[in-house]
Parts: structure tokens; C-alpha cells; sequence
């Protein structure tokens, strides 16, 4: 502990902040540290069988279905009636894997014509159903 300087009349004692004790806890968990990280990453050396494959990745197709704004179906590019909308769902629902249908509607087609599609594939067995944008917003 140190006092006050030369000038002053009455020595007082100064607050300082012994770091000793600090170091040292300090030094002793480093050690500790030191001794028990090779310990933690101890492993069990074992020889793994050699095998070689090939993914078997199985892309189900799937179905393009246009609707244009006049209400007009197109399958695959082919223009359909929608009266075998339903005939065609079915054969297509039955497939293993089951192929997924991509919706493409003109920006001005009637959401009736949209719904009305979605309610056949729906009714016939077809649950993978997804709509075809434009990324481009354009």
C-alpha cells in the first residue's frame, strides 16, 4: 500500500487494485486447460467398410397445363377440351411417382378458369399443384 506524497501533511492510503491473486487463478486455469484439451478430443480409431453408389435420384415428371385468357386448355403445347381434363388427371394421378402439375395462366385469365382446373386435379388425385410465374415481374 503506498501514502500520500511529500507534501501532504497527513499520509492516507491509496485504493489500488492488487492483479497478484488475479494472474495467478488466471495461470492455474490456463494449465488446467492445457492438460484436459487433448483429453476431450480423444477418439476410437476403427477401419469403416469401403463401399461405393450411386445416388438414385428420381426426378418425377411433370405436367404443363397453359391457360389462356379466353379460357382455352393447352396440355404439354396441345390444345385439349376440358372435358378430358378429368380422364387425363386421372391417368396421370395413378403414376408412381406422381408427376406435378405446372399451372400457367395469362396474367388476364379468369380465376374461375384457374379454379375450376385446380378442382378437377384436386377431385381425380393430384396433389402436387404449383403455378408458373414470370421472374421477371415484366
Amino acid at each position: 500500500m503506498s501514502f500520500g506524497g511529500f507534501n501532504s501533511h497527513q499520509p492516507q492510503a491509496k485504493a489500488e487494485i492488487n492483479v497478484v491473486p488475479l494472474v495467478d487463478v488466471m495461470l492455474v486455469l490456463l494449465v488446467i486447460f492445457i492438460i484436459t484439451a487433448p483429453l476431450l478430443t480423444h477418439s476410437v480409431k476403427i477401419d469403416l467398410p469401403k463401399a461405393s453408389s450411386n445416388p438414385n435420384i428420381t426426378k418425377p415428371d411433370h405436367v404443363e397445363l397453359a391457360i389462356r385468357e379466353d379460357g382455352s386448355l393447352y396440355w404439354n403445347g396441345e390444345l385439349v377440351p376440358k372435358a378430358s381434363l378429368s380422364a387425363r388427371f386421372e391417368v396421370e394421378a395413378k403414376k408412381e411417382p406422381q408427376p406435378e402439375l405446372h399451372l400457367k395462366a395469362d396474367g388476364t385469365s379468369k380465376y374461375e378458369n384457374v379454379a375450376q382446373v385446380m378442382s378437377i386435379a384436386a377431385k381425380t388425385g393430384l396433389t402436387k399443384i404449383g403455378f408458373v410465374t414470370d421472374p421477371t415481374g415484366e
